[in-house]
């Protein structure tokens, strides 16, 4: 059990857990997850966690086909500029290594933004907290267990 698995248990959210082995070399982690789980890529979520010229750490969830637009995801933030955040403050306020960051579960609860385009699927995949592992979940229960806002964040 990961802790983001736990925090769907805890608040009884219906959920399926997908394991599959990862390859060593693949640095594509979202990509691999949606090729060998044989589900859309547009279906399969990566959480990407965002510094803020603010210095504040955020999260924003979107599908593993895209990529962040950091002018979005500052405007939703109300701030001027964004950028990825730095590996080791992601793995610190996470508590979750790189390819198996989940919007779940973090030891600390980060403001999390969850792109639109989830809302056009009765499931999503994210992280369930370690590479080779994803969650399957409504994107309502996503919203609810991380208190995130649904916003357009990908050109």
């Amino acid at each position: 059990m990961t802790p983001a698995i736990n925090v769907a248990k805890d608040h009884n959210i219906p959920h399926i857990v997908h394991e599959y082995t990862q390859s060593e070399s693949c640095e594509a982690y979202g990509l691999e997850a949606a090729k060998n789980m044989a589900v859309p890529q547009e279906q399969v979520f990566k959480t990407l966690v965002v510094c803020l010229d603010s210095k504040e750490l955020v999260v924003g969830v979107i599908p593993v086909s895209s990529m962040l637009s950091m002018k979005l995801i500052a405007k939703a933030c109300q701030v001027k500029k964004a950028a990825m955040a730095d590996k080791d403050d992601v793995e610190r306020s996470t508590g979750y290594i790189l390819g198996g960051v989940s919007p779940l579960g973090q030891k600390k609860a980060l403001h999390t933004f969850i792109d639109l385009s989830a809302k056009n699927y009765d499931s999503i995949y994210v992280s369930a907290g370690r590479r080779g592992l994803e969650i399957e979940l409504s994107p309502d229960d996503l919203q609810t267990l991380t208190h995130a806002k649904f916003v357009k964040l990908r050109q």
